[in-house]
Formats: structure tokens, sequence, C-alpha cells
């Protein structure tokens, strides 16, 4: 699953997906649009109920700070690895 929040000058980007070994991984990317200031986060969920619920605060919290969703899709949709593609760019910088 692929979450993106935006407003007129920040994004917040969450993926929620298994790795290889079937580990559930939050990754996290955060940003300033049009620039490449912002950074990257994965951290190792329990479960998939934990990235879920991980994934229900972050929408509170951008929420409260005026960011709007613009994007919920599943990763592996055409619009999902379009936004895969963005997370590894930031891992590269």
């Amino acid at each position: 699953m692929i979450v993106r929040w935006e407003s007129e000058h920040d994004y917040v980007l969450v993926h929620i997906h298994q790795d290889m070994f079937g580990d559930w991984i939050f990754s996290r990317a955060w940003g300033q649009i049009g620039t490449q200031f912002g950074g990257l986060k994965h951290m190792l969920a329990d479960d998939h109920d934990q990235a879920m619920m991980w994934l229900s605060d972050e929408t509170t919290i951008q929420s409260s700070r005026g960011l709007r969703k613009v994007l919920e899709v599943e990763a592996e949709s055409a619009e999902g690895r379009a936004a895969v593609r963005q997370l590894s760019l930031l891992d590269s910088l």
C-alpha cells in the first residue's frame, strides 16, 4: 500500500510492503515538493497490523499538520509502481 499526503510545499509518502523474508516494512519519505530536501526512513513492523496502526497514526499526524491525502493505492498498481520509483530515487541521494 502507498499513501501520499501533500500541502502547497511539502509531501509525505508511506509505503507498506513485505520484504523477501516476509517481514513487514513501513517506509516513510518526506520533503519539499520540487527540491531534493527531505528524508527517507524504513521501520520493521512486528506484523501487518502494526504497520497499519502506524499508517493510521501517520494519517492523524498529517491531517493535523494540514496536509491532504492525494494518493492511496496498492503498490502493484501503475500509480503505486511510479511512487515506489520515487522512493528508490531517494535511496540514492
